[in-house]
């Protein structure tokens, strides 16, 4: 059906619209039309998805300079592709409402393992395997050295997105992550930079929080979006903690163990290195010095490795405790600078430093480092930010009281440090879900100002709602909807047979 909103002609792919999907829509288009960030709360199984997608859309097709992009987040696969479906349905409906397919592009990006078409890569079942063996065939120097040595693996898919699919644009329409899948396939491109390299010029992206929300991943992956691009965070009822978790840290006992052995490895690899190539690390100082334009921050490898050493080792001193201990970033700075007489400046650049020294040691296997790239994340966030942090240690685990297993939290304290970014650089960003009550907190703990700021409340005809509390079922095991158990027999059994029970009484008083 076509409404008009305002002013707008919406296509809607169904044959009747709730009044709260209508009133939802007018408020929606009141936050474009002031190009500001909105806050919209409406019950989940009204349609929250169409509705968002089917104005959006029109608005985009309307206002082609006011609105470049739709970035629609959620949090998980099967929420995703629910959304590459209804957006699916809705351009069908296009079609045959006006005879054409709209000039429109819709696809999802997911992580490797998710995308992957590799024959013996996508067998695996763990992301940073998938991840770690990518890169070990995707690498530029792995690709550079099958250039003189053809035994050296390489990735077929890659190579081949690489020599035709940069130059080409995918054809309109919508693609799900079996659709890129089956499009890589056929051209020997591999769906997941296909995908990562389709989202500069998609009009509509569909991907995970953490792609916009995890600093680390939206400089690499994000960083091109225009900002006339429409933000929509769903299902947003817990975006706080999804904040505070990308920008906080956890050290175990057991991440300092595999990070000493990662420095010593680096340490042998370095003098092997050396034995065979001493201009290429020569090279990469000067990368370093030229990119960071402060020649007193450089170091040479080996100063690098020993300044690794020193931060973990002062780590491991801190892991000693007895009891809990609590500690600013600045105070934890001072300490650092007075035990082990490392400066505040040389920790902002570990991350990068380290990732600079991996690619000219040329390690493949990034999966088998995730511990002392762990330790540098830690180093550059706690000489990042000095306000909204604290650091935690504790000498034991929640799961295990009693057994001594110290780990050290540096956890964010303000989900507002890991959004601002979006806010700052993009026009408008919704954050919807059936449940945002109070909704005044929300501007408070993300440090926001909506312009619209709306809850919507289901339209039933007549009373038709008997809730109804279970807690157990009949082998007297816990019934949840926690994610944790979606996959347990047991829960899918007792949800099954308390359905057919609802359903049998039902029958019998009908």
């Amino acid at each position: 059906m076509k409404i008009s909103v305002d002013g707008l002609i919406v296509y809607f792919p169904y044959d009747y619209i709730y009044p709260e999907q209508y009133a939802y829509m007018c408020e929606l288009k009141k936050s474009l039309d002031a190009k500001g960030h909105c806050l919209l709360e409406m019950p989940s199984g009204t349609g929250k998805t169409t509705t968002l997608l089917s104005l959006v859309v029109a608005y985009m097709l309307e206002h082609p300079h006011d609105v470049r992009k739709l970035v629609y987040c959620s949090r998980t696969v099967p929420e995703i592709e629910k959304v590459m479906e209804e957006l699916k349905k809705l351009l069908l409906y296009y079609e045959k409402q006006d005879g054409q397919y709209p000039s429109l592009t819709g696809l999802v990006l997911s992580s490797r393992k998710n995308l992957c078409i590799h024959p013996q890569i996508s067998t695996e079942r763990e992301g940073k395997i998938v991840d770690g063996k990518c890169h070990g065939l995707t690498a530029s120097y792995v690709r550079e050295r099958y250039n003189y040595d053809d035994t050296t693996p390489i990735c077929q898919y890659y190579e081949g997105f690489s020599l035709d699919g940069k130059e080409n644009t995918i054809p309109h329409g919508v693609y799900s992550l079996d659709d890129l899948k089956e499009y890589g396939r056929a051209r020997s491109w591999c769906p997941y930079f296909l995908s990562r390299f389709a989202i500069n010029y998609a009009n509509i992206v569909v991907y995970s929080y953490h792609y916009l929300l995890d600093p680390k991943i939206a400089d690499v992956v994000s960083k091109e979006l225009a900002r006339e691009s429409v933000i929509i965070f769903d299902e947003a009822h817990n975006i706080d903690n999804v904040c505070i978790d990308s920008m906080s840290v956890k050290i175990h006992k057991r991440t300092i163990e595999k990070a000493t052995a990662n420095i010593t490895l680096l340490e042998k690899t370095v003098a092997e290195m050396r034995e065979d190539d001493h201009k290429r690390l020569q090279e990469e100082y000067q990368r370093l010095v030229d990119g960071l334009r402060d020649a007193s921050v450089a170091r040479d490898t080996d100063h690098f490795i020993s300044f690794l050493k020193r931060f973990v080792e002062y780590i491991k001193t801190r892991l000693r405790v007895q009891h809990v201990v609590q500690e600013s970033p600045v105070g934890f700075l001072k300490d650092v600078q007075s035990k082990v007489c490392i400066e505040r400046k040389p920790l902002r650049f570990c991350a990068e430093r380290l990732a600079s020294l991996l690619r000219t040691l040329e390690i493949s296997d990034m999966t088998d480092f995730s511990p002392i790239i762990l330790i540098t994340h830690l180093a550059t966030l706690v000489s990042t930010y000095t306000k909204g942090f604290t650091i935690i240690v504790e000498p034991f685990d929640d799961k295990t009281p009693t057994v001594s297993n110290p780990i050290l939290h540096f956890s964010c304290l303000d989900s507002s440090i890991a959004i601002k970014p979006v806010f700052d650089r993009f026009q408008t960003v919704v954050i919807t879900s059936g449940t945002l009550s109070p909704l005044d907190m929300y501007p408070k703990i993300l440090n926001f100002h909506p312009v619209v700021m709306s809850s919507f409340t289901m339209t039933l005809a007549r009373p038709c709602l008997l809730p109804m509390i279970v807690s157990k079922g009949n082998d007297q095991v816990a019934i949840s909807s926690k994610y944790e158990t979606r996959e347990d027999n047991a829960v899918i059994r007792n949800y099954g047979q308390l359905l057919v029970e609802v359903k049998y009484r039902l029958h019998n008083l009908l």
